[in-house]
């Protein structure tokens, strides 16, 4: 029996939502950094976010691995740190789910138990299933959770789907929102088309994960017509692993974005900001090496603001690319607005307790 989203959680996800991806703290042993992993939970929070989605991508796959153990742990403390911050504001909190149905459905059980309130349904890992198959998946796990979708692009795992797919998908009872990560134009125009056409159209939002194009994702009205009527949607927020960094300049973007979406008038210079997000993203994602570095870039941030002891991830063959820390140090002299180095100094301590 699935819990639905409450009437003002719904409200703050069709408005629009800043949701970082929880990175997973590890010490020099590689094991879990409990006072770390806290402290992020804590600074997310303390920005401003609407929410975080853990046990995703930016949290590494490998927390699910049975010698590794950490997929309920890291869930567990993230939602612990929540309810103790007792926010007067809706605060999303988004599982992220993995694999065949089986393991969907065993992680989906624990993200309801501990309090849940959606589940990202990644498409990685299923190369040899059919669409249809992966739409049963989703009506599977929609039964016990809202379900948030993900298309994800194929160069880390994900694949490409058909408009016909993304339309059934969105007929499913119980997606609530999808999270367009294709780093792909015409297919994050194909999901957004297929949810227009769709009769649940209103009842979900639209989510960048787009990391190469989040400002113009998010000041983009879509116009379509469908069956004689015109039907307008707009990707109302983002769920990202580049907002796990620089949190409070994301969250105050989101807002200014509402702002100027509101008066309807989009000066030019929003393109020029859109480049320079897009470049500071280049230095965490490293496209440059097939983003190799993607999540101990994420790390170099955190650790350079003391929120992460080091950059380790579970595999130690994940590190930072070469070059990867001077382009790190370049977003710090290019782009300084962009940084919340000064907030984190402030609150610091307070999170690291």
């Amino acid at each position: 029996m699935r819990k639905n989203l409450t009437p003002e959680l719904l409200k703050a996800l069709h408005e629009g939502l800043a949701i970082p991806a929880h990175p997973l703290a590890l010490d020099e042993n590689r094991k879990l950094d409990e006072k770390s992993q806290r402290a992020l939970t804590r600074y997310y929070m303390a920005s401003g976010a609407g929410g975080i989605a853990i046990g995703v991508h930016s949290t590494q796959f490998e927390i699910r691995d049975p010698e590794i153990g950490l997929f309920e742990p890291v869930l567990r403390m993230a939602a612990e740190e929540i309810e103790k911050a007792k926010l007067d504001r809706p605060f999303l909190k988004v599982a992220g789910i993995c694999g065949p149905t089986e393991q969907a459905l065993a992680e989906t059980d624990v993200a309801v138990r501990l309090g849940y309130d959606v589940g990202l349904l990644s498409m990685g890992g299923l190369q040899g299933w059919t669409e249809e198959q992966i739409l049963e998946r989703t009506r599977a796990v929609a039964a016990r959770i809202p379900v948030f979708g993900f298309y994800l692009q194929p160069s880390v795992g994900g694949r490409i789907f058909s408009f016909e797919f993304w339309k059934a998908f969105a007929d499913i009872d119980g997606v609530v929102a999808i999270k367009m990560a294709p780093f792909n134009r015409y297919q994050t125009i194909d999901v957004v088309r297929a949810v227009c056409s769709s009769k649940r159209r209103d009842e979900i939002a639209l989510y960048t994960g787009n990391d190469d194009n989040i400002v113009i994702d998010l000041l983009t009205t879509y116009r379509f017509d469908i069956d004689g009527v015109t039907v307008e949607k707009s990707i109302v927020g983002g769920l990202l692993g580049h907002w796990a960094v620089w949190t409070k300049k994301a969250v105050e973007l989101l807002e200014e974005i509402k702002g100027v979406r509101s008066n309807g008038s989009i000066s030019a210079e929003w393109l020029t900001r859109n480049v320079q997000v897009t470049d500071t993203n280049a230095a965490f994602f490293d496209p440059a090496h097939g983003f190799a570095g993607c999540i101990p870039g994420i790390h170099e941030v955190l650790r350079r603001q003391g929120l992460m002891k080091g950059t380790w991830c579970l595999n130690p063959h994940e590190e930072l690319s070469p070059g990867q820390a001077e382009e790190i140090d370049r977003m710090y002299r290019d782009y300084p607005h962009l940084n919340d180095d000064d907030f984190v100094k402030q609150h610091i301590l307070e999170w690291m307790k």
